[in-house]
């Protein structure tokens, strides 16, 4: 009679027949149970896997890189159409970019990469995914308080001393529905004027409560992020280095380029501010392996190798859409409603940036997909990916 062993019996589903009974069968049930630990890749290097072994089908996988290598952005090269598209700049630009190129980490390992990976290139708005983790940051070190607080209890600075302004919270900049009323840098919140705003800019409207209008606007993100230094008593790259992106091993050729005249004083020194996008210039350079490291901490639900970079509880919050935006969370755009990602789960969600340079997180299917330099929505390549999964 052939032997079988405990792990055989447990693969086969044969745990009853084993000699010790329902004690033996319980324990295997337990320890079939017990969820896999996930794998977090070390500073400097990200286990490959082929897609077969993955359970992944490579003929479909290739065809889906084959499709996002297709489909490039017509963004100049030499980002010529810069001010064109959002006004004059405040801030440096690379001479160039790369072509598109992207990385997909499927159940933590890398399956597929293409095109430079490594070159370092402005993400636009997925900075404003990288300000919402210093906020989560800010909150679990009980630099704010919590985030429906007005953020004149915490910033004074003369940002927030106007009747409107002091009733803008944490929770408002995080939706983008402060309606904050001001200038910063040289730009005007009220978004009036080609001249500043290029293609962006807008009709004059007239301004609604703090809290009860969403809208997307690079102005008072800056502010957001000024108020970020506030209470971290420190510029927020360096908060970003040491609490996020140390924490998850990413490389040191990144840089949160601040504007020419985004510096303010802190403790007798001269600090950057950094703003939320590259829409006037500067903003985060970054390769795709460190957005990879990022869109993977989130997958991970802030949490990274055992350590807490960002609580759970902020995360789910963060995941939630707010009561006016556009399926958007904490400067996170949800598909909860099927539209931001269309034919992707209800609970994917996307960091985006113009170019567009994008970061595709899929829980129930353990999937990151970076892609950068793309035309068309970012679903289309996630889709073709998932389609791969068998």
């Amino acid at each position: 009679m052939t032997m079988i062993t405990r792990r055989t019996a447990l693969a086969l589903g044969l745990a009853l027949m084993l000699p010790a009974g329902a004690g033996v069968a319980a324990k295997l049930a337990a320890e079939a149970a017990k969820p896999v630990a996930s794998y977090f890749p070390p500073a400097g290097e990200w286990a490959r896997k082929s897609p077969a072994e993955l359970g992944m089908d490579p003929a479909a996988l290739a065809a889906a890189v084959q499709y996002a290598q297709s489909h490039e952005t017509e963004r100049a090269l030499d980002f010529s159409d810069q001010e064109k598209t959002f006004g004059t700049r405040l801030g440096s630009m690379p001479t160039r970019r790369a072509h598109t190129n992207g990385v997909v980490i499927y159940k933590g390992y890398v399956v597929a990469e293409f095109g430079d990976t490594q070159f370092v290139d402005p993400t636009y708005s997925v900075a404003k995914s990288m300000l919402a983790t210093v906020a989560g940051v800010a909150l679990r070190d009980g630099r704010i308080g919590k985030l429906d607080e007005p953020v004149a209890q915490r910033v004074n600075d003369g940002g927030y001393a106007s009747a409107r302004n002091a009733q803008v919270t944490w929770k408002q900049h995080l939706q983008q529905e402060t309606e904050w009323e001001g200038s910063l840098w040289g730009k005007n919140a009220d978004f009036v004027g080609k001249e500043a705003f290029g293609a962006g800019e807008r009709k004059p409207r007239a301004l609604q409560a703090p809290g009860s209008f969403y809208e997307y606007n690079d102005v008072r993100i800056n502010r957001f992020a000024l108020s970020l230094l506030r209470v971290m008593d420190k510029p927020v790259p360096e908060v970003f280095q040491e609490q996020v992106m140390d924490v998850i091993g990413a490389s040191n050729t990144w840089k949160w380029v601040p504007y020419h005249n985004s510096y303010v004083e802190l403790n007798g020194k001269q600090a950057p501010s950094v703003s939320g996008g590259t829409r006037w210039g500067g903003g985060m350079w970054i390769n795709s392996w460190d957005m990879a490291r990022f869109g993977y901490l989130w997958l991970r639900g802030g949490q990274w190798n055992g350590r807490t970079v960002v609580p759970a509880g902020y995360v789910k919050e963060a995941l939630s859409p707010s009561a006016h935006g556009p399926d958007y969370g904490y400067l996170w755009w949800l598909n909860t409603k099927g539209k931001n990602l269309p034919g992707l789960p209800a609970n994917a969600f996307a960091a985006l940036g113009a170019g567009s340079n994008t970061i595709v997180v899929s829980p129930d299917h353990d999937l990151v997909v970076v892609w950068r330099w793309h035309a068309g929505n970012p679903a289309e390549f996630t889709k073709r990916v998932i389609a791969a999964i068998r």
